[in-house]
């Protein structure tokens, strides 16, 4: 049943998404109806909490206005949904009610000004408390003057309610607490507008049975986690896959540079119930100027995009993160600078997952300098995974997934797993099936070998290879060719001979009764 309702959610949501497609191009209506779906949360979260607060004295929010004690009631809800909620909205600025005024009377009135307002207030009411930061310029891309909504004031007011009166209809199943109906929904929605969104698709969104992978590598053995961390955090999808795999994450933290993108990270958050005193998501460089380079995490993912350009300026060489390698990775391809990066804030007794090109397991200069002193004198690599081709969006080309501990339960081996083969074609994409996921963990958990699968490298095939980690080099997958029966095909050839033999007759006859030479 609540597969069901999932599933009837998340296409109603996409269903109302499409009336605004037509008008924009995929980027913009992301924006759009993210946006007001994550307003009407907000909203209705605002409203059960302060009816909740107000159940005692026989009240509802709405029925707070006109009260003799209006003033006073409004100011303690205010206070407390502050501390619990992380800001307030006035019962006025409730999305129901501004979707009922945008419709009143079976007209099309209009709220653009008043929408605006609310959205601002929003953010304001925030100011000067703890959630400042968290909600600060979250619905910055919500350009409601933007052309791209309409020709004039009156065409974008019309799709705007359109969309309102569409959501409010809704439900959004915000009373079951033991339901994540939206937060899933949600997290469908930007699958959607990746899938749609090409080689952008890779700043934002990471698939799900990649994520899948890499949160269950960094969960082993582990119930609860203190901390997670994700550097390049795209839309957070990555940071919320990991709490499907443990009981309870204490913080979530990443960093992202692409405004629009972190804005959308923080809203998931929120969508998905993480409170906002247990998140510490920032907007900046992860490399140029990193944010949490004090603390180091339990658990840490990345999907960083592949082979991004960085400064790989001198002055890092004094960095801790990169200086005792010796060399910094090259300008013109950062995997490894990522990577040092995530070893530096990764705790002692934590494990880091992280996918990167093929590239990183063998090209030489710099990088292949950072990757034998990982190897050699560091000891942190516990496995290295192929994956199949084209299971990004944006890209085709085959990927590799490093995973890392600093304390390492076999540290004189390293694990290989090929698993590029396993996968189903849909559509465009090669996905991971559940059983090619279930496969490849219980590998890398029993470090089992499986023939033309898995190897269990020792270090001194490592180091007899010159630190390259091509997985071929290491996981035999050559599939031998049927042997040919030469007596057999000596024997088809004699048949084949005397057929033809046959068959010249037959022509021949033909030719001589119709006169003509014939053609052997």
């Amino acid at each position: 049943m609540a597969e069901e309702q999932k599933r009837q959610l998340e296409q109603q949501l996409w269903n109302i998404a499409n009336t605004l497609r037509g008008k924009m191009d995929a980027d913009d209506f992301r924006d759009y109806i993210l946006g007001f779906i994550f307003f009407k949360y907000l909203s209705t979260r605002m409203e059960m909490y302060a009816d909740t607060i107000l159940k005692p004295d026989g009240l509802s929010f709405k029925e707070v206005l006109g009260h003799e004690q209006e003033s006073e009631l409004l100011q303690e809800i205010k206070s407390l949904a502050l501390d619990t909620l992380g800001y307030f909205l006035h019962p006025n600025e409730l999305f129901g009610e501004l979707s009922k005024r945008g419709n009143a009377g079976g007209k099309n009135n209009f709220i653009l000004g008043d929408l605006a307002k609310v959205l601002v207030n929003i953010e304001q009411s925030t100011m000067g408390s703890e959630s400042e930061d968290d909600f600060g310029n979250l619905f910055a891309d919500l350009d409601l003057t933007s052309h791209k909504l309409g020709k004039s004031e009156k065409d974008k007011n019309e799709l705007i309610v359109k969309v309102l009166a569409h959501l409010d209809e809704i439900d959004f199943d915000l009373a079951n607490d033991d339901s994540d109906l939206l937060g899933d929904a949600y997290e469908y929605l930007i699958g959607q507008f990746a899938s749609g969104a090409g080689k952008k698709a890779g700043e934002f969104y990471t698939p799900q049975q990649v994520s899948k992978i890499l949160a269950k590598l960094v969960t082993v053995g582990k119930p609860k986690l203190k901390s997670v961390y994700d550097p390049t955090c795209g839309s957070g999808s990555l940071l919320l896959r990991v709490a499907k795999e443990v009981k309870e994450v204490s913080g979530f933290y990443g960093q992202e540079m692409n405004p629009t993108t972190y804005n959308l990270c923080r809203m998931n958050m929120i969508m998905h119930n993480v409170h906002y005193k247990k998140f510490d998501i920032k907007n900046e460089d992860t490399l140029e100027r990193p944010q949490h380079i004090d603390q180091r995490f339990e658990a840490i993912v990345a999907n960083p995009p592949f082979s991004a350009k960085w400064s790989a300026s001198p002055l890092f060489m004094s960095d801790d993160r990169f200086s005792a390698y010796g060399k910094l990775a090259p300008s013109s391809k950062a995997d490894f600078a990522f990577v040092q990066h995530m070893i530096h804030q990764l705790d002692e007794k934590g494990t880091m997952a992280i996918v990167l090109p093929h590239g990183v397991l063998f090209r030489g200069a710099a990088e292949g300098h950072i990757r034998k002193y990982l190897i050699e004198e560091k000891n942190y690599l516990d496995a290295v995974i192929g994956l199949p081709a084209n299971i990004f969006y944006g890209t085709s080309i085959p990927t590799c997934i490093l995973v890392i501990k600093k304390q390492r339960a076999h540290p004189d081996k390293v694990l290989f797993i090929d698993a590029s083969r396993d996968f189903e074609k849909v559509k465009t994409q090669n996905v991971l099936r559940e059983e090619d996921i279930t496969k490849l963990m219980d590998c890398y958990q029993d470090r089992a070998v499986l023939d033309k699968y898995s190897y269990v490298a020792k270090m001194d095939e490592i180091v007899e290879n010159d630190y390259n980690l091509n997985i071929p080099r290491y996981v035999d997958t050559f599939e031998e060719e049927e042997p040919i029966d030469l007596a057999a095909v000596s024997k088809e050839l004699k048949a084949l001979d005397k057929e033809i033999e046959k068959t010249d007759k037959v022509i021949a006859a033909f030719c001589k009764e119709l006169g003509i030479d014939t053609p052997f």
